[in-house]
């Protein structure tokens, strides 16, 4: 009956189909896991959906754990066994009452240890399963492995020596990654000056500074990681590019390295690709309501080209697969190409680009068509060929999901003009180009309103506003969000529908200004405007918002 009323629910809330519960029911039969494992296991709800869905059964409050850290009093009262074994995650504690996270309504075990640790009864709350064992991995193994006390050991052992030892350098090596990894940095930069090297990380889309080590460990440092990426150690003159894989608290991360020369030695810029990361709906990416409706109206048509665009970092392929969770995969065949998988998903035939075996985007997108596909996601058009066979799926009766690396939607266009795409193709084929960018959301925890001075908005390059907005809003910072005032991201965009008018001016080739005048004049909102928007409503801060959109 629990099973029936967990379907019933998720249904009712658009989270889940009929035919969505059928198969899960028919998959349960066979594996004889929970029904909720099985749903999330199929990719038909998240696990955060899934917890939000349970917390509003049982009457609890959810907390995302993707924007809360653990305090380190509430980790130090209760043991990592304890906390392991019963199932539940110390979050906080405040005047004696330690709040906790449960990833089961029906844990009543937690509640009572948590009573006889604190001798008063928790604050319970509802979080996603998958949150909570990689919170619960990270948040005790960093307690009982300071980090920075390790790196800070690993600098001194460099500057009390005279040549550091191959032990030391690969350790802190490994320091520096596993501190990106605590830190959920998506970059790691590490930049030589004159004496000495300085390390930053990029979290929420900007640097931060890390961490300063001794000059004469940098050759080693470089060292190390171009043997882990496979590159020459003995080629210091030209840039190399390469990968390898760090594991971590039983989790693996693809680390793609990028080594260039300076005037002071080597600069190495490693990403950080997490592998699976949480599934989102449209509605859950930060664009309102009216723009989400737009979407799945275009993502619910049969056939086109429909480009996201914006730079590397801005959750394209987020909103990809966004996307792909509003498009029935039971009815149609889905095929995708990425470089690399980012998200793994059930239902849908996912292949990764292998340069060294020649399997790249166009020679995919070449053989997919013969594997009668309704909806094709080639990872990005990065030439004329890729263009080319998204263009022609297109117009053959293919519903055909791209990026492209544009500042905003309307220079989508010439540049697919300079991949050499026919204009009348291109104005046939094309439905919508969405750009987007992530701006940095206020932290919750310390966020305040404050009234603005007279001059403040022009002074910022917003004399629009001036006299129409009298509050604005900042946070303190506070160490739920590290003192930077900011926790988590949102996606701010600007959606181009081609109509008649706009295919017109694509097969005319008009200019920039022509297109933007006409997309505005039916209805886009720029990239900008969305910002602003979220400013005013507090989600962000204009200073953020000019930040990303200038």
């Amino acid at each position: 009956m629990a099973t029936l009323k967990l379907g019933e629910q998720l249904k009712s809330k658009g989270l889940l189909t009929e035919a969505q519960l059928n198969v899960a029911l028919a998959q349960q039969t066979i594996t004889g896991d929970l029904i909720g494992d099985t749903l999330t296991k199929l990719g038909f709800v998240s696990s955060k959906e899934m917890a939000q869905t349970l917390a509003e059964q049982a009457g609890i409050s959810f907390i995302d754990l993707d924007s809360y850290m653990p305090s380190e009093n509430a980790l130090r009262l209760v043991s990592r066994e304890i906390a392991e074994s019963t199932g539940f995650l110390p979050l906080s504690l405040e005047k004696g009452i330690i709040a906790i996270g449960i990833n089961s309504p029906s844990n009543i075990l937690a509640i009572d240890v948590a009573t006889r640790i604190s001798g008063k009864p928790p604050r319970a709350y509802m979080v996603d399963s998958e949150g909570f064992y990689d919170i619960l991995e990270k948040a005790y193994y960093f307690l009982e492995n300071p980090i920075h006390k390790h790196i800070e050991k690993a600098i001194n052992e460099i500057k009390t020596s005279e040549t550091p030892s191959a032990a030391t350098i690969s350790s802190l090596t490994e320091l520096l990654i596993m501190d990106g990894i605590r830190r959920n940095a998506t970059d790691i930069h590490i930049n030589p000056a004159l004496k000495a090297v300085h390390v930053f990380y990029r979290i929420d889309g900007v640097l931060q500074h890390g961490h300063c080590f001794p000059k004469i460990a940098h050759s080693g440092v470089i060292s190390r990681i171009k043997i882990l990426s496979e590159l020459d150690i003995a080629e210091q003159r030209l840039p190399q590019d390469g990968s390898f894989s760090f594991s971590f608290l039983g989790r693996k991360y693809d680390m793609r390295v990028s080594t260039i020369p300076t005037i002071y030695g080597e600069n190495v810029a490693i990403r950080m690709l997490r592998g699976l990361g949480p599934l989102l709906r449209i509605l859950n990416l930060g664009f309102d309501k009216h723009d989400v409706e737009r979407l799945r109206f275009l993502f619910s048509k049969p056939y086109g080209l429909i480009l996201i665009t914006g730079p590397t970092g801005s959750g394209k392929t987020t909103t990809l697969y966004a996307v792909l969770r509003e498009i029935n995969l039971l009815e149609k065949n889905v095929l995708t190409v990425e470089d690399p998988v980012e998200y793994k998903m059930s239902m849908i035939r996912q292949t990764e680009v292998n340069e060294k075996a020649g399997y790249n985007f166009a020679l995919a997108g070449r053989n997919f068509m013969r594997q009668d596909p309704d909806v094709m996601l080639l990872g990005e058009i990065r030439d004329e060929e890729t263009a080319q066979i998204a263009i022609r799926a297109s117009i053959t009766g293919h519903l055909v999901l791209t990026t492209l690396h544009t500042n905003d939607a309307i220079t989508a266009i010439p540049r697919l003009f300079d991949l050499n795409v026919d204009r009348y193709l291109l104005s046939s084929s094309l439905m919508a180009v969405v750009a987007q960018r992530l701006v940095r959301k206020i932290c919750i925890n310390c966020k305040t309103e404050y009234p603005l001075k007279n001059g403040e908005l022009v002074a910022m390059g917003l004399p629009e506003l001036e006299g129409k907005i009298k509050i604005a809003f900042r946070s303190k910072g506070c160490s739920i969000c590290n003192n930077t005032g900011y926790s988590g991201r949102t996606a701010i965009g600007e959606i181009l529908i081609v109509n008649d008018d706009i295919n017109e001016l694509i097969y005319s080739g008009a200019s920039i200004k022509a297109l933007k005048d006409v997309a505005i004049r039916n209805g886009m909102k720029t990239i900008k405007d969305d910002g602003i928007k979220k400013a005013i409503e507090g989600i962000t801060t204009f200073e953020e918002v000019l930040r990303v959109a200038g």
